[in-house]
């Protein structure tokens, strides 16, 4: 069954992560997504590992897990638009697109005649996305932008971390590129409403979307915390700001997270552990009390949980509903019997290595199920295919342009893909 996008093709210009995340989430909802990429060595990630993809002889490829994991669904188009033939051709393709998505710098694609105001010029209905560190306008606007900057700048690394006073710590940024994967979400729900407006009206526009706006608008409750109080939020490690006991406890063979959401929880929390007593104490009642409490509170606990393993801990807090879990590793998540009931590990057919594993989108419709059955494409795999058929180009054309390196046209088959990297000489 088609996608609910189907009917929309989305010009992606944007490498790397924030734009890419976008573009995927498009491409597995169902709309055609032209990845424009440079040939001979196309998006920066394709060369951002070890870890590569392994071919069906166990060898590295050019396929890098990080190009991987943002990437799929999407047609790789390799052409050079710095080149004035290349620039036509992406202006052509332009022409015919319901959107784009850039994450160039502030005007970088202004001297090509890419930037919203060539474009929209040509398709006045077309719903431009621009990704930058800091946005189109203010101070900072001309910086480039890094997710790991942001995350500090944005106060995300005041507030994620242990506290300074204990052991390890400090500010501490988060394991993954999170305000480049927000930025790749706000951005493409930005770009749907877009979308929306132009079906009713005709009328497209201009996205200004930016990793520092979008980490300091997911602060959320740490924003209005502060916002309401004046008081300037802390890092708590793995406590919460607001509500107490939720956090990590240590047992005696390893980690249990304990996150009691209510009184009647917090209840049902002291039962378990037999201190019933807890539960009636004025200090710790109610959950603003427990919160002023902390330094009380928190340390019987801790003592109380390392009596315990984790698996007799998890047992008894999950029979009484008192909200818990582990801390797994990710080969735990990927054996946990959940994770597999839920589909979220797909493997799909690749050209060199066989198949490739994805992690799907996580998003379940029961009218218009996503599309999550195409590989990340290999470098160029579909110029000649696109341009052929949304462009009329002929093989000789297309011969003529790959000779003079305006476009790349990519392994016609497996056996004619990029040389592998840390093969053997």
């Amino acid at each position: 069954m088609p996608g609910p996008l189907s009917h929309l093709t989305i010009l992606d210009l944007s490498r790397v992560l924030a734009g890419p995340w976008c573009t995927q989430l498009l491409a597995d909802l169902g709309a055609t997504v032209l990845k424009i990429e440079r040939p001979r060595s196309g998006d920066d990630t394709r060369a951002w590992g070890p870890p590569f993809l392994k071919d069906r002889d166990g060898r590295d490829t050019s396929e890098s897990a990080y190009f991987l994991a943002c990437n799929r669904g999407k047609r790789s188009v390799a052409i050079d638009f710095t080149k004035s033939e290349g620039r036509a051709l992406v202006l052509a393709l332009a022409r015919q697109c319901d959107a784009l998505v850039e994450n160039y710098k502030v005007g970088g694609l202004a001297k090509y005649g890419l930037d919203y105001a060539g474009v929209s010029a040509m398709n006045p209905r077309l719903v431009y996305a621009s990704i930058t560190g800091f946005g189109q306008d203010g101070p900072y606007a001309p910086r480039a932008g890094y997710d790991f900057i942001v995350q500090g700048m944005s106060g995300f690394m005041s507030v994620t971390g242990e506290r300074d006073d204990l052991p390890g710590g400090g500010p501490q940024k988060a394991g993954v590129a999170i305000t480049d994967l927000m930025t790749g979400m706000y951005t493409s729900v930005a770009l749907l409403a877009a979308l929306a407006h132009r079906d009713r009206t005709g009328e497209g526009q201009w996205i200004d979307a930016c990793l520092f706006d979008s980490a300091v608008a997911m602060m959320a409750v740490i924003d209005m915390n502060y916002l309401v109080s004046g008081a300037v939020p802390k890092r708590a490690g793995n406590a919460h700001q607001n509500i107490v006991p939720y956090q990590t406890f240590a047992a005696s063979d390893g980690h249990v997270i304990v996150a009691v959401g209510n009184d009647g929880q917090f209840q049902a929390f002291c039962a378990i552990a037999g201190r019933p007593e807890w539960a009636d104490d004025p200090r710790f009642a109610t959950n603003a009390a427990r919160v002023r409490n902390r330094d009380t509170l928190v340390p019987m606990i801790e003592t109380l949980m390392r009596t315990r393993t984790q698996r007799e801990w998890l047992a008894a807090l999950e029979a009484a509903g008192v909200p818990s879990g582990p801390i797994n590793g990710t080969d735990q998540v990927f054996a946990d019997p959940h994770v597999a009931a839920r589909g979220m590990k797909r493997d799909l057919s690749h050209p060199l290595a066989g198949t490739v594993p994805q992690v799907r989108t996580p998003l379940a419709m029961s009218a218009t199920p996503l599309a999550c059955d195409r590989a990340p494409p290999l470098l160029g795999q579909d110029t000649a295919d696109v341009l052929r058929e949304r462009l009329g180009l002929d093989d000789a054309a297309l011969a003529q342009l790959a000779a003079r390196n305006v476009i790349g046209l990519g392994p016609a088959k497996a056996s004619d893909a990029t040389p592998l990297r840390g093969a053997a000489p």
